[in-house]
């Protein structure tokens, strides 16, 4: 199976099978949701050097407790699940601090705290883990309509056609690609409408292995939407 079929519950089920493919699912998870966690810590008012070093250790202590057995799929949202164990270690981590502070010792605190503002800094930590999750979410599902293309022999087109898919594109685009391809510019514009509306159905495949059910793949799709309409992306998932 390749590895963009299989996503979030599912590798959590898998990280509670034999070490050859425990760890590997593990690392996968962390790999994957690096960015909405790094959104969040900054978010939170760290620095990025502090911000960068608090992600790396907050996977780390889930790759060592074995979080993994903690999580049912049957609770709900992965996003709420790791959401949480989130929240809970930096509540950990501030803790630890202060009892350190109180003792006389002190901690970095990211001297850089005020350094490499972007937009994401302006956001609530939630609402940054959001958009990244999303993002993340949707870079999964474009990988997986990417590995179909190949698959079938269409790389090539693909990767023409894949700037078109967030953006609709004027007719006059349509044209000069088709005239570079030696294509109908009707054929092509079916040919992104076709990817567009399968990249959709792999968003919610995404979602839904995520969830619990129905209802619950509902609320997370509304919440990607959202979280897109503040990105400003282009990708319609209605």
């Amino acid at each position: 199976m390749s590895r963009f079929a299989t996503t979030r519950w599912s590798l959590i089920l898998d990280a509670r099978g034999a070490p050859e493919t425990a760890r590997p699912a593990l690392e996968e998870i962390c790999r994957a949701y690096r960015s909405p966690v790094l959104s969040y810590v900054r978010c939170s008012g760290h620095g990025a050097a502090d911000a960068e070093d608090l992600t790396q250790e907050f996977f780390a202590r889930l790759l060592e407790r074995r979080w993994d057995a903690r999580a049912d799929p049957a609770r709900g949202r992965f996003r709420s699940f790791l959401l949480t164990a989130l929240k809970r270690f930096l509540l950990d981590q501030r803790d630890a601090a202060r009892t350190l502070k109180r003792g006389g010792g002190s901690r970095h605190a990211g001297e850089d705290a005020l350094d490499d503002v972007g937009d994401e800094l302006a956001l609530s930590p939630e609402a940054a883990f959001e958009r990244a999750w999303a993002a993340t979410v949707l870079q999964r599902a474009f990988e997986r309509l990417a590995a179909e293309a190949e698959k079938a022999g269409r790389g090539q087109l693909f990767s023409r056609l894949s700037p078109f898919l967030a953006e609709p594109a004027e007719a006059s685009e349509y044209r000069e690609l088709a005239d570079t391809l030696g294509m109908r510019a009707n054929t092509l514009a079916v040919s992104v409408h076709r990817l567009r509306l399968r990249l959709r159905e792999l968003v919610r495949e995404e979602i839904a292995d995520q969830t619990d059910g129905p209802e619950s793949a509902a609320v997370e799709l509304a919440t990607l939407r959202q979280a897109l309409v503040r990105g400003q992306a282009g990708l319609e998932l209605a």
